[in-house]
């Protein structure tokens, strides 16, 4: 009984979890009524707070979601190759592509920051994207490649970049044009990462 009863409640907080997503999506944070987000999830409010303790709290657990999807993204697109430093681009590459899509951009880029501030935003990239970005660097660095590089240093100089990339993209009206000039100038930064390494400057 035990069991089911955790199951279904599992079932509750995804089916939840998802409605609230496409509302957060379509009509942004401000804008997402609870009321119907609880109606279409055919519970009742207090059902909800069992789970949530508010609505900013249910927002926390979408934005969670989507973090991990972004990251879930990033780890499939790097091992399609064996190259570690394609693997670095392709895995940087991901982690903008993902984060400027329409399902994802205004809860990740937009309303989260705002809604939860910047600390609660950057504890959720560091455990996921930026835990990822920071393994392969460490991966690279005991491969013999980075032997001058502060992990840490350039695990933060490489999301920071990332991150307003995605900002900016996010905020931008002609995005087809700037996410070519944005993925362009990600291969030249990381080229000259790769050529300042080999130089050993």
């Amino acid at each position: 009984m035990a069991r089911r009863t955790k199951a279904e409640t599992n079932e509750t907080i995804h089916t939840l979890t998802a409605i609230a997503r496409r509302h957060f999506t379509e009509y942004g944070y401000a804008d997402a009524a609870l009321e119907l987000i609880v109606q279409e999830a055919n519970l009742t409010r207090g059902a909800v707070y069992h789970h949530f303790r508010s609505k900013k709290e249910l927002f926390r657990s979408v934005l969670e979601s989507v973090q991990r999807e972004v990251a879930q993204r990033v780890e499939r697109d790097a091992s399609t190759s064996e190259d570690v430093w394609e693997q670095l681009y392709l895995g940087c590459r991901a982690f903008v592509m993902a984060a400027v899509e329409e399902n994802r951009k205004r809860i990740m880029l937009i309303d989260g920051p705002a809604i939860l501030g910047w600390n609660v935003w950057r504890e959720m990239d560091e455990q996921h994207a930026m835990s990822l970005l920071r393994g392969q660097l460490r991966l690279m660095k005991e491969q013999g490649y980075l032997n001058r590089a502060s992990i840490d240093a350039m695990t933060h100089l490489l999301s920071g970049a990332l991150n307003e990339a995605s900002l900016w993209l996010a905020h931008t009206e002609t995005r087809p044009e700037a996410l070519g000039e944005a993925m362009r100038t990600l291969k030249l930064l990381l080229e000259g990462i790769k050529l300042a390494d080999v130089r050993q400057l």
